[in-house]
């Protein structure tokens, strides 16, 4: 239906008459919210080492650059202000030194040991890690460790540029000033083993390294617990000769270090036996301290970015949550609507079933209309071939081209046109409720087609005197359009699908405005249709749960309707509907309470519609988000397959309700794309919905555009007379 009020006011225009363009609030918060998601995304990633990262190691190169003092010398080197100085640790000193964390597992235990035996070690720790775990570099500096920079996506730096260089080293610093408040001196490249292993890639490195005024440290000592050979040759390799010094190369992260933990614990009090101790680097050197503290404004970029990580990684672990969420509704919403979908369909296409007695007392059929002189004439002809009694009351609601001078003119019998000053639509239902001479009253909408039979089917039902109203099987006329293909999908899985399931649960939660059937002693006890929401049809469906009647779903009951054809007009509709749908779920909360009979609809189908149709939907597009995020960071392979069976299983339940309402197969072949793209857009719509209806805000009914192209299978558009009373004038929007 139409929106009941029109523009005021022109555009506003800039000065000298161009239109001046803004993007509407309803676009913008949805389109922040993404932007900000789709930011802590990408900085989750980021600082996860799955992009920029270069985990290959490099084939040696020659060394005739490398000084021969460096080659030949200690582990450490000191390449700053032009100098090349080569140091050793003094015997009987071992500098632990442990690469690749902190480990949220393994760096607290190393700490703990090396609490326990008062030892002291050099954490060579990486951005990334840093910036998710910046507790454990504060605990290290607190607990009178050194930390130093090992990059921040441990690239091979002898295969970057310095550019590059400059901005590992400057993102490392800022992930140690954000965790812990210091700078540090010490270096250590990615892949770096002995001072004899420099060669003419690594060392122009060292030197640049050197002029940026970081200390270079290796080892001369290697554990290499990363193979995990066991506890007692990790210690043996660890282990100097003859008490000289030692830099030992340990890890803290990269995998299970139960065996590094294990070897520390039984390698520290049998080495200080032997005299040896455990120091910092900068103290066995006696060299002044490697750190330095960090203020003003550099520090608070470092506590922003900090914070800035923690939270995508809050977010991400919530998103993690929301995905099993709605992974869990999605199959438990697949498994139920094939189910259950079988079910009916089997219950009522036996031989011998029955609703009860035959209805073959006249019906009234209501049509509100508003602007609708491009699809009025389509759609009460369609009536006039109905196999079943009926009148059809017509309620012109305030149209302002020529709508009821149409249907008058046609001059077919029981056809009523009645009209009122422009009230809305469940006001002209009312008012059509109110005209009607029969007790049966179907409702349709002004662009809308029945076939002969549709009313005949939608009134059997009520052969059973506790159903108090009906739902008919929607369909989309307009289906040859690549929008209104994904519509039909929609349509056929999305809507009556479902309407099969909730029929089943005895919990129907909307009779659609298209085809639908009500007692009128029903719909008089609650109250007539509603303006408390712009869902007047799920909130009457509900409203009819409640005081205890049945709803239920003839899927024979077949109505064509003009489904939008533009972007625009799908949005206006889809908003409307959504935001309806939370006003109805809001307005019948107090439906969980009920007891009785009546209450089984608060008890099963409230839960499922606040499920189903706004929670699922709210969450679905983490599906899309971790596919991209996936196909961005990895694993691809596993997200693509992963993807795939998501839409496999949509594929089977959508060609099942294709099956179940003998429907062509060929416009599943758009299922993929519509999947890709129009899916999206309804995901937006919903999010746009939930800020409206967070914010307090308001929403009025969209005209949308109609055509007058849709007719019931087997006929084509039925033409107009070209005269005034057919009106060829624009309808107001």
């Amino acid at each position: 239906m139409a929106s009941r009020t029109r523009r005021s006011g022109p555009a506003s225009r800039a000065p000298g008459g161009s239109r001046r363009r803004r993007l509407p609030m309803r676009l913008l918060l949805p389109l922040l919210v993404l932007v900000a998601l789709g930011a802590m995304l990408m900085l989750r990633g980021y600082v996860h080492s799955e992009i920029l990262a270069d985990h290959r190691v490099r084939p040696p190169a020659a060394t005739d650059r490398v000084p021969e003092e460096i080659m030949s010398g200690g582990p450490v080197i000191d390449a700053r202000s032009g100098r090349t100085e080569s140091l050793r640790v003094p015997d009987h000193h071992l500098v632990l030194t442990f690469d690749d964390g902190p480990d949220p597992i393994w760096t607290p235990k190393v700490l703990d040991v090396l609490k326990e035996h008062d030892a002291h070690a050099v954490f060579f720790v990486t951005g990334t890690m840093a910036s998710r775990y910046p507790d454990l570099v504060r605990r290290m500096v607190e607990e009178g460790h050194e930390v130093g920079l090992h990059t921040f996506n441990h690239p091979d730096l002898s295969y970057q540029s310095k550019k590059r260089i400059d901005w590992e080293l400057s993102q490392n610093q800022l992930a140690l000033s954000g965790a812990a408040g210091i700078r540090t001196s010490l270096f250590r490249p990615p892949y770096s083993s002995f001072a004899d292993a420099m060669d003419n890639r690594s060392w122009p490195v060292t030197e640049y390294i050197g002029e940026r005024g970081y200390i270079t440290v290796v080892n001369n000592t290697d554990s290499e617990d990363w193979r995990k050979p066991g506890v007692a040759e990790i210690v043996r390799r660890a282990t100097p000769k003859g008490g000289k010094g030692a830099i030992v190369l340990m890890h803290d992260s990269g995998g299970d270090r139960h065996q590094t933990v294990e070897a520390l614990d039984r390698m520290l009090p049998g080495l200080r036996e032997q005299g040896y101790e455990f120091s910092n680097l900068t103290e066995a050197l006696d060299a002044p301290s490697a750190h330095s503290r960090v203020t003003g404004l550099d520090r608070w970029k470092g506590a922003a970015w900090i914070f800035l990580v923690q939270a995508s990684e809050h977010l991400t672990d919530g998103l993690v949550v929301g995905l099993s969420i709605v992974g869990t509704l999605v199959i438990g919403r697949f498994v139920l609507m094939l189910l259950l979908s079988g079910v009916h369909a089997r219950r009522v296409r036996r031989r011998d079933f029955r609703w009860g007695a035959p209805i073959t007392e006249p019906v009234s059929v209501l049509v509100p209309a508003y602007n609708e002189a491009k699809c009025i004439e389509n759609t009460v002809r369609s009536l006039a071939d109905s196999d079943h009694p009926i009148e059809v009351l017509v309620i012109d609601d305030g149209s302002s081209d020529g709508t009821s001078r149409i249907v008058e003119a046609m001059g077919l019998p029981n056809v009523r046109v009645v009209r009122q000053l422009n009230a809305g639509k469940p006001a002209a239902l009312n008012r059509g409720v109110a005209n009607a001479r029969y007790d049966l009253i179907v409702m349709m909408d002004g662009d809308t087609v029945f076939e002969p039979s549709t009313v005949r089917e939608l009134v059997q039902p009520f052969g059973d005197p506790r159903v108090g109203a009906v739902a008919g099987n929607a369909k989309v006329g307009n289906k040859d359009t690549l929008i209104g293909a994904w519509q039909h999908i929609e349509y056929v899985m999305g809507f009556n699908l479902d309407r099969r399931m909730y029929d089943v649960l005895r919990c129907m939660p909307t009779i659609p405005g298209a085809v639908g059937a009500f007692r009128r002693s029903a719909l008089e006890r609650v109250g007539g249709m509603s303006d408390d929401t712009l869902a007047e049809d799920t909130d009457i469906t509900m409203a009819l749960h409640r005081d205890g009647w049945r709803v239920v779903y003839a899927e024979n009951a077949r109505a064509w309707t003009e489904a939008p054809e533009t972007v625009q007009q799908l949005w206006s509709q889809r908003y409307r509907w959504s935001y309806g749908t939370m006003q109805a779920i809001w307005k019948h909360r107090r439906a969980l309470v009920d007891k009785g009979p009546s209450g089984r609809f608060g008890r099963v189908g409230l839960p499922l519609v606040s499920l189903f149709m706004v929670l699922a939907p709210l969450l679905a597009p983490l599906i899309d988000v971790f596919l991209v995020y996936g196909l961005v960071f990895g694993p691809t392979q596993k997200t693509i397959m992963a993807w795939l069976g998501v839409l496999a299983i949509q594929a089977v339940c959508a060609a099942y309700a294709f099956r179940l309402d003998r429907e062509r197969m060929t416009h599943l072949v758009s299922l993929p794309l519509q999947q890709i793209l129009y899916r999206q857009l309804m995901y937006v719509v919903l999010l746009q919905s939930w800020i409206t209806a967070l914010t307090g805000g308001r929403l009025r009914w969209q005209k949308l555009r109609r055509t007058g192209v849709v007719d019931a299978p087997g006929g084509g558009p039925v033409p107009r007379q070209r005269s005034q009373n057919s009106s060829e004038r624009r309808p107001v929007a």
